[in-house]
Order: C-alpha cells, then sequence, then structure tokens
C-alpha cells in the first residue's frame, strides 16, 4: 500500500460552549466539542479584522469523561486529530454529509479543571471502526450530533 498522503489536522483554541457528551448503545461516551480558532488581518481598507473559524470535534470513550467531568466553554485546549467526513440520510432521505475531526490527541492548556488546577496531560482516544460503524447505523436521533 502506498502511503503517500496525510490525514492530520492539530489545532490550539477555544471551547465554543460546553461539551456535549452522549453514549453509544454499547455505552461507549462521546463528545462532541466546538474548538474556535482566530486569526487577524488587514483588510483592503487597511483595517484590523478578526476571522474566526469553528471545527467540530469528536472525543471518544475516557477522553469524553474527561472533557465531560473537567472542561469548560472558554478553556484553551490543543487538538491533534484526523478530518472525516460522514454520510447519513435525514428523515425525508435526503443525503446529508458532515465533516469533524476525529480526536486522537486532546491537552488543556492553561488553568482547567473546572478551575481546580492546572496541567498538561495528553489523553489519546482510541475509537475502533465497530463503534464508529455502529455510532453511524444507530441513526440521527442517537449519534450523529
Amino acid at each position: 500500500m502506498e502511503q503517500s498522503s496525510v490525514n492530520k489536522v492539530i489545532l490550539v483554541g477555544r471551547l465554543g460552549k460546553d461539551p456535549d457528551v452522549r453514549y453509544t448503545s454499547s455505552g461507549d461516551a462521546v463528545a462532541e466539542i466546538s474548538v474556535a480558532t482566530s486569526e487577524r488581518f488587514k483588510n483592503q481598507q487597511g483595517e484590523f479584522t478578526d476571522r474566526t473559524e469553528w471545527h467540530k470535534c469528536i472525543v471518544w470513550r475516557n477522553t469524553a469523561e474527561f472533557v465531560k467531568k473537567y472542561m469548560t466553554k472558554g478553556q484553551l485546549v490543543y487538538v491533534e486529530g484526523k478530518l472525516q467526513t460522514r454520510k447519513w440520510q435525514d428523515k425525508e432521505g435526503n443525503n446529508r454529509y458532515a465533516t469533524e475531526i476525529q480526536v486522537n490527541t486532546l491537552t488543556p492548556l492553561g488553568t482547567w479543571a473546572k478551575g481546580e488546577g492546572s496541567g498538561n496531560s495528553n489523553f489519546h482516544p482510541s475509537p475502533d471502526s465497530e463503534t464508529m460503524t455502529q455510532v453511524a447505523e444507530d441513526g440521527e436521533d442517537d449519534i450523529p450530533f
């Protein structure tokens, strides 16, 4: 197999909302976090303009439980993962798509733990394809978000 491609995403940004944690039918925790990254640049008129991009990130199992317990809106976080596009059909039978970041590493930056202490611990979720397939087959009401 040829190894001529890379699918890797690295973000440093702030949580845009508190994590949304749900559970698969097999009991695995899965969290959606929204990470905002911003950049400042000069527009054509020479004025500074801020632009924010929002990134939908999916975190699995123990890391999802950690995120639920310790992370809140506004916290700075380092996220590393890969892009994945899912396809499903809505209730009317239309094809729908979502591109998300499947998180491999999540590192809280600065003070974290909902105001309790600080640290720089790395968390490595490891979703397996069986669980991801089960989530995709569970339908729109279960997961995806």
